[in-house]
């Protein structure tokens, strides 16, 4: 290769790792699917579209609502089996408990307060449930945990910067007498409604989010 051709390669690339403030052109070109793409769009043969998120991110705080639509506990089991998702056992028996009870039609917006909003010492059931309590946050419907479920897809809560988000309802005993949690999973094996010890010191990951309701009167 001659010196003007090495010294053209090097411009081209000096251009195309530019910074803009702190955008990458790079990045953007990689987006667009590489310099072909960048051409595309420039003839207008591309379109970009602005995505739309069912969920927001206040100060480390995730926001939502979701409605409810009175299915029962047993026909979550089969609602989300159908629809592929896997379902632990022991979110069977929350599911299953006379402690279930659906609504319908009920509106609730939803705060998952995110585990790094904790230190590795102080995150555990009892600290997280109080520092909801001083943010006037109460415990949701356990059916707010189907709801999450289906209407976020494990990419999606990834996005959140989560493995998975906690229902943090009152707690409801399994066939051992043991309190549980229902959450919905970000698993290496599918999609997941499970449950987890709901104890007050059950210690928490930190890419954990705690989903919580707000009082109607916020």
């Amino acid at each position: 290769m001659n010196q003007s051709a090495i010294s053209r390669k090097e411009h081209f690339m000096a251009k195309y790792n530019l910074y803009v403030e702190d955008v990458s052109v790079e990045a953007i070109f990689n987006k667009l699917g590489g310099v072909e793409g960048a051409r595309r769009f420039l003839r207008d043969e591309l379109t970009l579209s602005e995505v739309v998120r069912s969920w927001r991110e206040e100060n480390v705080i995730i926001r939502f609502t979701v409605t409810s639509d009175g299915t029962t506990g047993s026909g979550w089991i089969e609602r989300l089996e159908q629809a592929g998702y896997n379902v632990g056992d022991y979110a069977k028996q929350v599911l299953l408990s006379p402690d279930f009870k659906p609504t319908k039609g009920v509106v609730t917006e939803i705060v998952v307060m995110k585990g790094s909003l904790f230190s590795n010492d102080e995150r555990i059931t009892r600290n997280i449930r109080a520092e909801a309590t001083k943010r006037k946050y109460v415990a949701p419907n356990p059916e707010v945990a189907c709801l999450i479920r289906v209407m976020f897809t494990d990419k999606e809560i990834k996005d959140m910067g989560l493995w998975g988000i906690v229902t943090m309802h009152e707690p409801i005993k399994d066939s051992d007498g043991d309190p549980n949690l229902l959450y919905a999973d970000c698993g290496d094996k599918g999609r997941w409604l499970n449950a987890f010890h709901g104890s007050p010191v059950c210690r928490w990951d930190d890419a954990a989010g705690f989903a919580f309701a707000v009082l109607a009167s916020d």
